[in-house]
């Protein structure tokens, strides 16, 4: 799932991995998330170590007693010299990125290749570790806390998309994807967010 709303979200500022936390609004999209995954036998979490991830993942789980991990892997890709900046200030540049962003990667970015072969080490890792097989208490289902380009660039690996087709996949803040490695069972679930 992709982590709750920041107010750089809000004001369109490019985050990349600049570590802030989640807003008012993404406070309440991570306590919708806790009601929708109330039904669901989660057996650890994982996050993304920037704030906004973490927090999230800490709203949904309350009084869960589930454990939460740190997965370095799983932080958002970085945009260099564009981290910080207002997505309307960029101009042309933005525009090519938006429409093609492997061939168009922001300067000082980190490339999408290193992004998604990263990530795919990390969901890899965590699949194994709670296949059928595992030890019977961490066999079963997980979460996974992350940002809309990690989130993004998996779903591309596991479509077959070329990475130019990253910007095209809508992630909302505080939405599920649900995932079945190596398969992609949903993408932006968004039923349980408030309005």
């Amino acid at each position: 799932m992709r982590h709750g709303e920041t107010e750089w979200n809000a004001a369109r500022r490019f985050q990349g991995t600049s570590d802030v936390g989640v807003s008012a609004r993404g406070r309440l999209q991570a306590e919708a998330l806790a009601r929708a995954l109330r039904p669901r036998a989660l057996v650890a979490a994982y996050s993304s170590p920037l704030r906004r991830a973490r927090e999230t993942a800490e709203i949904a789980l309350a009084g869960r007693g589930v454990p939460l991990t740190v997965v370095p892997e799983l932080a958002e890709l970085g945009i260099g010299e564009w981290e910080g900046r207002l997505a309307d200030e960029l101009g042309e540049p933005y525009r090519r990125w938006a429409q093609a962003p492997l061939d168009n990667p922001p300067p000082g970015g980190e490339p999408l290749p290193a992004v998604a072969a990263r990530v795919g080490r990390a969901i890899e890792a965590i699949r194994r570790s709670h296949a059928p097989g595992a030890p019977p208490a961490a066999a079963g289902e997980v979460l996974v806390v992350a940002h809309g380009g990690v989130i993004s660039v998996y779903a591309c690996v596991v479509l077959g998309l070329s990475l130019n087709h990253l910007w095209r996949l809508r992630v909302d803040n505080g939405s599920l994807t649900v995932v079945a490695p190596p398969g992609l069972l949903t993408i932006n679930e968004t039923g349980h967010l408030p309005p």
